[in-house]
């Protein structure tokens, strides 16, 4: 029996039950060796050879193949069809040969299928192959490159900047991108502006808006209406005037479905539908491909097999009618440079089963799916006929024209299916418009715009009172007597912050990362700390800060767009065979360790007075006043100046210890900006960022007092409670904080009854004498730490007392049902996945078509017995363990030829099953 090897014990099993008991089918957990962590694993100086090592955790996966291979002398290598997949099988096959488990006569061959069908399977299995070279060569240098770039910048990072984890080839490239987007959005200047519009009527009284785009007979630009005065000005021009339809223009259009997923669109639109982050996509998607549900997830290819497209064609037909299936196939073009990752889109393997079919337990399967499957019909469906309609509006002098568009759908086509996602919101077009016709007076609607003129004027910061006779007039907003017209106040908008959806196609354009990297990389930079997500949103961390102008100072080259993407084409090229790895290699570190040893040479002063440099006009942004912006606002003399730390970058007064002034590199005004509140008994009260979040404190630490009452800001559920975030934080406020602990008095027993904030929220402690322990009882309501009595103190510590247990109460049953023939009652409980059977320490979660009311005595004593066998548990009366037999006594080993006893063989281990991934 031949011994087949893939990643997953997942895709193993699926596998197993397509070729059957004629062959062994075996998991390698993914890549079994790794380069070591230590110098020397990359021999620069020897033609970059490399030295691998098996991981710990693989040894017993190896030994496995190995063990099966002796009786089995042939060796399948099954694992996916990418780089990671052509390299896993290349270590497979050294491992093995260096452990001579594949021998001269060892039959060893490669097969690849896109998909885990038994079609696919069957075919791959026909048509094997040998290990495919230079895709091999390919991930060598990759690996090779990541070795070299995170061993030796890695470290300077460690002595130049401390709290700085690692760098990485195109892990900083991607932080830089998210920095450098920060930045823009901090100089980001808002300009103003105004938009004015009008509800109108049709003689037939039917509304419609429509915008003003002509005003004094010229054409109006997005700032030709620039403050609140202009727009009245412009909203009484309009109401005026009478106002006719000047033309109506309806436009026939289409609209053509997107192209089918590939890893990055996949990863994508995963973001904007779900707000699923790229590793909860891929890892979703895996378990996909391996259960036989979809093709290959890494792929930058998007078109499809030919039977894939006929199978799609009929599923359409069967579904939603022949009208939605167009005379011909679609074929989409790939655009991808890179052949070695061009496999086929993702898609479903049967284009008949939607996610409802398939009974897909896991949420994020089951979205994930029902997102490939709409997004795969919808690429073969018919077009979407629409009409656009465009109305032009204008006054008898032709002083004032307004304009009202529309779009009509009148054939949904592929729309009845899916319609992609937008990562940035365009203006609505597609309200639909009523009867228009050319020459007809354009009247104002009686109804009016007052609800709109509320929301805007609620966005203002306060009410202007001194508004034109018959206008209303907010801050945000201007609203004509009539009601109809309206002038709304806007502000340009910086560059939007970077979601995960966003950055994979910023990096996708750039040609920075492929398919079976933009997961790990984002994932990396936010483990490190570097990043931040935040409402979907990614923020750089001060830490991501300094690494990224550390790096575009000293190691600009390598962090550089067109230098990271110049070296992706080049090692894609090594994959198509074209270019020799080792050149690659050499030419890349020959640069790169001259830059090493130059910055390894420079004291962290030195570095860290060429960042404040560099960040200068972040740091130090002019102040109201015109005073200079380096000056400590604190003691008033010492020079504000870049400082580091193991949490990061910050701004420090040169004159510490003397002056403790400190605030985030973000600039003055920022989240966590130390701020002086105001005196209290002689102290200064301040408001200060730590590690943990903000906090108030008392006067500053001096010899006699290195640690002064300080307290952090109350939160709940990881956000500020209302009135405490740091912004609404007051001297009073402060002091009030500063109290606790908050004596609420003397307990009968002794000792004091004192409430407090801690970590899991408020609290009140009690500990009398004698007790070794103090007792904890905590509050319901934050206000509670500041009011709670003496009474109710002593009565909830008693009551916590006399019930000493951790506050969890025991589930109740929803039904009994009755007494277990081993003893023992049988009970139904509502568990967290559902309703379950209970008996003794056994649980059995019930099936999805059983409904607690109609369990039977009968089926509870089946899942029971079933659950009970499978944990090794209790037995049931039905199966009675039979006699223990007396054990043999144990032979002496015989001794071979060598006259040496054999070795023992290992017994065999049960190992949990863990996610293969092919990332590396």
């Amino acid at each position: 029996m031949p011994v087949v090897v893939v990643e997953s014990p997942a895709k193993a099993k699926t596998i197993n039950k397509y070729l059957g008991p004629d062959y062994t089918v075996l998991a390698s957990y993914g890549h079994v060796r790794d380069l070591p962590a230590k110098d020397g694993s990359v021999d620069t100086d020897n033609e970059f050879d490399m030295t691998w090592e098996i991981g710990n955790d693989s040894r017993k996966h190896v030994s496995a193949i190995a063990e099966a291979l002796k009786t089995d002398n042939a060796l399948i290598l099954a694992t996916d069809p990418d780089r990671e997949g052509e390299a896993i099988s290349w270590h497979l096959k050294e491992a093995l040969t260096k452990r001579r488990s594949i021998k001269k006569d060892t039959a060893v061959s490669r097969v690849t299928f896109n998909a885990i069908t038994k079609a696919a399977v069957t075919e791959a299995m026909n048509n094997p192959r040998e290990i495919d070279a230079p895709l091999v060569e390919a991930y060598l240098a990759r690996r090779a490159l990541d070795y070299l770039v995170g061993f030796n910048l890695s470290p300077v990072l460690w002595r130049k900047l401390p709290g700085a984890r690692s760098a990485g080839r195109v892990q900083s490239v991607c932080l830089r991108l998210i920095v450098e987007r920060e930045m823009e959005i901090e100089a980001f200047d808002a300009r103003e502006y105004w938009q004015v519009k009008a509800l109108l009527t049709t003689p037939r009284g039917q509304d419609y808006e429509a915008r003003l785009t002509l005003l004094g007979g010229r054409k109006l630009d997005r700032f030709d209406i620039p403050n609140a005065t202009e727009a009245e000005l412009a909203v009484q021009a309009v109401t005026s005037r009478k106002l006719f339809i000047d033309s109506v223009e309806a436009r026939p259009g289409s609209r053509n479905p997107s192209a089918p997923f590939m890893t990055s669109t996949l990863q994508q639109e995963a973001s904007r539908k779900f707000g699923m982050g790229a590793r909860v996509c891929m890892n979703a998607a895996q378990r996909l491909y391996e259960a036989g549900h979809i093709t290959y997830m890494r792929t930058d290819g998007i078109d499809m097999a030919p039977e894939a497209i006929g199978a799609c064609r009929d599923a359409i037909a069967d579904r939603y009618g022949k009208e939605y299936v167009p005379q011909s196939p679609r074929i989409y073009k790939n655009k991808a440079k890179n052949a070695q990752e061009a496999h086929e889109c993702i898609r479903p393997t049967d284009m008949t089963k939607d996610a409802a079919s398939l009974k897909l337990r896991e949420e994020d399967q089951r979205k994930l799916y029902d997102l490939i499957w709409k997004r795969t019909l919808a690429a073969q469906m018919e077009g979407a006929r629409l009409e656009r309609t465009t109305v032009d509006i204008r006054s008898q002098d032709g002083q004032v024209g307004l304009r009202a568009t529309g779009q009509v759908v009148l054939f949904d086509g592929f729309l009845r299916v899916y319609e992609e996602g937008r990562d940035d919101v365009a203006e609505d077009d597609d309200s639909r418009l009523p009867q228009i016709m050319q020459g007809e007076p354009a009247n104002f609607a009686k109804a009016t715009l007052q609800a709109q003129y509320d929301k805007a004027a609620e966005r203002g910061d306060s009410v202007v009172e001194d508004a034109k006779p018959g206008m209303q007039k907010s801050s945000s907003a201007v609203l004509a007597e009539n009601g109809a017209v309206l002038g709304t106040q806007s502000f340009t908008q910086p560059p939007p912050r970077y979601t995960e959806a966003t950055l994979v196609k910023r990096m996708e354009e750039l040609g920075i990362g492929r398919p079976s990297t933009y997961a790990s990389v984002i994932t990396t930079i936010q483990e490190r700390e570097y990043v931040r997500k935040e409402q979907n949103r990614l923020f750089p961390e001060d830490k991501g800060r300094i690494v990224t102008i550390f790096l575009l100072n000293f190691f600009r080259k390598y962090v550089g767009y067109e230098f990271t993407a110049e070296l992706e084409n080049e090692l894609d090229e090594v994959s198509a065979g074209e270019m020799d790895y080792k050149a690659v290699l050499a030419k890349f570190w020959r640069d790169f360790s001259a830059a090493i040893s130059e910055t390894s040479e420079l004291r962290i002063s030195e570095v860290l007075d060429v960042l404040d440099d560099a960040l200068a006009p972040q740091l130090y942004p002019p102040r109201e006043d015109g005073s200079d912006p380096r000056i400590c606002p604190k003691c008033g003399q010492g020079r504000l100046h870049l400082k580091t730390s193991r949490t990061g970058g910050f701004v420090g007064c040169g004159n510490y210890p003397e002056c403790t002034y400190t605030r985030p590199i973000a600039g003055e005004g920022a989240d966590g900006e130390e701020k002086l509140l105001g005196e209290h008994e002689g102290d200064e009260i301040w408001l200060k960022a730590g590690r943990f979040g903000p906090y108030v404190q008392r006067g500053e630490p001096t010899p006699e007092n290195k640690k002064p009452p300080r307290a952090s800001l109350p939160k709940k559920g990881g956000a500020y409670l209302p009135g405490w975030a740091p912004e609404d934080v007051t001297l009073e406020k402060a002091i009030t904080l500063l109290t606790l602990p908050r004596v609420v008095g003397t307990h009968p027993e002794g000792g004091e009854i004192k409430s407090n904030l801690g970590r899991f929220g408020p609290y009140i402690m009690h500990q009398a004498e004698g007790e070794e322990k103090p007792t904890y009882v905590n509050l319901k309501e934050f206000q509670e730490v500041f009011e709670i009595g003496m009474n109710h103190a002593v009565e909830l510590i008693a009551h916590k007392r006399a019930n000493p247990g951790r506050g969890r109460t025991a589930a109740k049953a929803i039904r009994e049902m009755g007494d277990h023939p081993d003893g023992g009652k049988i009970a139904v409980f509502e568990g967290k996945y559902g309703p379950y059977v209970k008996w003794d320490k056994v649980n059995a979660t019930l099936p999805k078509d059983v409904e607690p009311a109609d369990l039977t005595m009968e089926q509870a004593l089946a899942l029971i017995a079933e659950k009970s066998a499978k944990k090794g548990g209790r037995k049931t009366a039905a199966k009675k363990p039979a006699a223990k037999k007396a054990a043999p006594k144990k032979a002496a080993p015989r001794k071979s030829a060598a006259g040496k006893a054999p070795a023992k063989k290992p017994a065999a281990k049960k190992t949990a099953a863990k996610q293969a991934s092919s990332d590396g």
